[in-house]
Formats: C-alpha cells, structure tokens, sequence
C-alpha cells in the first residue's frame, strides 16, 4: 500500500471530510474521492461512513488508520534521526598528494563529493606536495596521498591501491627494444620528471636510488602535457602509471615500457592524523575515496 493513501486516510479522519482535506493535499475534492475509491476498491472493504457533515472511520478504516499513523511517525522519526546523523558531515578538509601524478585524478573525485556530500569543503593544496606528512603534523592540511605506508603513532592510513609505473619513450628510442629497463638503461636517459627534489621521485626513490644510478639529464616539467610532447618529440623518457595518463590523447609514437624483471610496484595510502577519524565528514570523505580509487 502506497504511502499517499496512509496520508490520505490521515488527513480526511483529522479534517473530517473530502472538502476539508482538499486544500490540506493540494488535491481537488474530485482528485481525492477518485484515490479513495481506488482505495477501497484494492482493500475490498469501506474505509470511511459518507455523510453531508461528517466522514467517520469504519472499524477496518480506524485500524488502517492506526497503523498509517504508526508509519508515518516512524518515517519522520527516521529522517529526523538521518538528518541528525548527517548533520555530523560539515566540515573543511585539505588535502595534498606527494605524487603529482594524482592530481590527474583528484578534481574530479573532489566534484563528485560536492554532489554527495554538499556540506564538505574539499580544498587541493599543491604546495604541501613535497613534505605531506609534516604539513599534516603540523595542521596544514588533513589529509594526504603517500605511497609508503606512515610511520608515526599519530597517524591513521587507509590503502586506497597499487598501481605500476612504466617508462614512457618515443618508438624509435633505443630502449624500445628492450624488454623491460634495468636501473642501468636509465644512466645515459634524459629523464623528465615533474619537480625536485629526485626523493619524491618515484622511479628515482624506489628503482634508481639503490642501484646508485644517476640519469646524466633531469628535467622538472609540472605540466604532464608538455612533458609528453617532449617524450613525442624524442626528447628523453618520462615515468608514471597508465591511469594517471586517461585523460590525454596519447600518440601512436609513443610506447610503454616496463621498469625492472617485475615492474615497479608502489602501494598508495590515504593519510590523516589518528585524532581526525572521530569526525564523521573525515570518515565520510575516506570511505568515499576508497569506494572511488580502489578501482582506478
């Protein structure tokens, strides 16, 4: 039974007639009588004793009516309860990302959130990029995107995914044939990163670093755009993960390699101090992230 007729039967037994209810629904009284009949007509029984003066319940229609009363009371009371419950998601959250390569993805999960959850203002602060774990400690900023896992009791992280950074080369580069690059192919590449210092360099931290090898150029180029025009153009290799690079057209030039026998892994955490998790937008905003990356 729809709800519309548990208001129906609610309204005609307060007012006391069609006429009464009338303005009370924004119905017309020939709007309602129809709803009524079509009432009656699915219940089999009469819910309401017609008269001139008075419409009064029937035995069946005043037990119809109790239990109406008891469902609309209990859905205001649930919504009143939810509204409570999401009165605790408002709040300010700023966020960071050490890899530049995930601001590729953050707008547009920032967008999404503004839909779900219009109270939570998410700002992107670019310039905690490189020291996203002190600018937490110290306030800064709430949260931030690491690609190792924290080491500090004050703080709290969520694995979000694992992703693989591959070697991003023109075709006609020596390296192309080659199955897969060895720190050692690096030594005589032009690398083109996206900022200093190399120790938030992924590929530089994690694959060059110990095996003490230095490329002979590196380049800082924050605009992933202009970087792979140069990469287009034969002028050195780039390094990110293929999901960061959806959003480009990429020419038929270029060709991806893999880094190391095994590919170089990294695992991705979403971070925030340990005292933040209490706060309901904070949990809202991780469960969201997760929910929204973990299947980047």
């Amino acid at each position: 039974m729809e709800l519309k007729y548990f208001k129906l039967i609610k309204t005609i037994a307060d007012e006391g007639s069609i006429a009464n209810s009338s303005e009370k629904l924004f119905l017309t009284q020939s709007a309602l009588s129809h709803q009524l009949k079509e009432l009656e007509q699915q219940l089999g029984f009469k819910v309401f004793h017609r008269s001139r003066n008075k419409w009064k319940l029937t035995e069946e229609g005043a037990e119809l009516n109790n239990l109406g009363n008891t469902i609309l009371t209990n859905i205001e009371k649930g919504f009143k309860n939810i509204e409570q419950i999401r009165s605790g998601s408002v709040g300010s959250i700023k966020i960071s990302t050490e890899c530049y390569s995930f601001y590729q993805g953050l707008p547009g999960f920032i967008q999404k959130m503004g839909l779900l959850y219009p109270d939570i203002k998410v700002d992107l602060i670019l310039e905690a990029t490189h020291q996203p774990i002190s600018k937490i400690l110290s306030n800064d900023i709430d949260m931030a995107i690491i690609s190792s896992k924290p080491n500090n009791d004050l703080l709290s992280y969520t694995e979000i995914f694992e992703d693989e950074i591959y070697a991003i080369i023109h075709n006609e580069n020596p390296l192309n044939k080659l199955d897969f690059l060895e720190a050692s192919n690096f030594s005589d590449t032009h690398l083109i990163i996206h900022s200093f210092p190399l120790e938030t360099v992924s590929v530089y931290e994690q694959f060059l670093k110990p095996n003490k090898i230095t490329p002979i150029k590196l380049s800082a180029v924050p605009l992933t755009e202009v970087a792979l025009e140069m990469v287009q153009a034969n002028m050195g290799a780039m390094c990110m993960p293929k999901w960061a690079l959806k959003s480009f057209q990429l020419s038929s030039d270029l060709a991806f390699k893999r880094i190391g026998k095994h590919g170089l892994k990294r695992t991705h955490y979403l971070v925030t101090k340990k005292e933040n998790t209490s706060k309901k937008y904070i949990r809202d905003f991780i469960t969201s992230f997760h929910e929204d990356f973990s299947i980047a």
